[in-house]
C-alpha cells in the first residue's frame, strides 16, 4: 500500500491560501475547535481521489468546493488539491510505478469542471480512481472514517462489510476493472445490435436499388427499341 506524505490545498473551501500538510510516518493528528476546517481536510482527500458526488463533500454542486468568499476576502474562481504519495516500495499500479513519488492533483474552475493530473500529466478521473482502488483505498473507502461512520460500519449490511474485506484483501481494484469491463461489453453488445439494425436497413436499401436498376435497364432497352422503330417509320415515310 502506498503512503500519503503531503496534502496541498489552494482555494478549497476554507483553505483559501495555499496550505501544505505534511503527513509523517505513524499517526498524524489535527486538533482544533469546531469550524476550523478539520472536516475539510478529509473532504479534500476524498475529492482529490475522484469523488463525483457533491453531497458526500457537503455541497449542493461541485463548484461549492471553491472558496466562496467572506466579508473581507473575495471569492475564488478555482480550487486545487494535490496529494503526494511515497512510492519508493514500487507498490503503485504498473502504469505509474516508474516514479518514487506520485503527485495526484485535481483542479476545478468555476462552471468549467475538473481536471486531473498525475505527476503533471493529464489523466482521466477513472485513471485516478483505479490508482487508489489498486492501492486498497479510495474516495468512498471504509478506510476514510468521517463523522458518524463508526456506527454505520458497525451496523453495516453484509454487502458493505464485503467491501471492507475486499479492500483489506487488496482486490477492490480488480472489481472496479471488472465493472468497467462489463460496462464496455454491454456497450459493445448495444453497438452490435445497432450494427445489425443498420445492416438490415442497408440491405433493404440495396434491394430497393437493385429493383430500380432492373427497371432502369428495362426502360433503356424499351426506349432503344422505340427509337429504332421510330427511325424505321421515318425512313419508310421518307421513301
Amino acid at each position: 500500500m502506498v503512503q500519503f506524505t503531503k496534502l496541498r490545498l489552494s482555494g478549497f473551501k476554507s483553505f483559501v491560501d495555499p496550505t501544505e500538510m505534511v503527513i509523517q510516518p505513524g499517526m498524524t493528528g489535527i486538533v482544533g475547535p469546531n469550524g476550523c476546517g478539520k472536516s475539510n481536510l478529509l473532504e479534500a482527500l476524498r475529492w482529490v481521489m475522484g469523488e463525483t458526488s457533491a453531497k458526500l463533500i457537503r455541497g449542493a454542486e461541485m463548484d461549492d468546493v471553491i472558496f466562496a468568499g467572506t466579508a473581507k476576502r473575495p471569492a475564488r474562481n478555482l480550487a486545487e488539491v494535490s496529494l503526494v504519495l511515497d512510492n519508493s516500495a514500487r507498490r503503485a499500479p504498473v502504469a505509474f510505478n516508474d516514479h518514487t513519488d506520485l503527485e495526484i492533483s485535481r483542479r476545478i474552475e468555476r462552471e468549467a469542471g475538473s481536471a486531473y493530473r498525475i505527476n503533471g500529466k493529464d489523466v482521466r478521473a477513472r485513471d485516478v480512481q483505479l490508482l487508489f482502488a489498486d492501492a486498497s483505498v479510495g474516495s468512498r473507502s471504509p478506510a476514510l472514517v468521517g463523522q458518524g461512520r463508526i456506527g454505520a460500519i458497525i451496523n453495516s449490511k453484509p454487502r458493505d462489510r464485503r467491501q471492507i474485506l475486499e479492500e483489506a484483501a487488496g482486490i477492490s481494484g480488480l472489481h472496479s476493472r471488472r465493472h468497467e469491463a462489463e460496462l464496455r461489453l454491454k456497450a459493445a453488445e448495444s453497438n452490435l445490435v445497432r450494427v445489425d439494425d443498420v445492416v438490415g436497413q442497408l440491405t433493404n436499401q440495396v434491394n430497393a436499388l437493385k429493383r430500380q436498376v432492373r427497371q432502369a435497364t428495362r426502360y433503356r432497352n424499351v426506349q432503344s427499341q422505340i427509337r429504332k422503330g421510330e427511325a424505321v417509320v421515318l425512313h419508310l415515310k421518307w421513301q
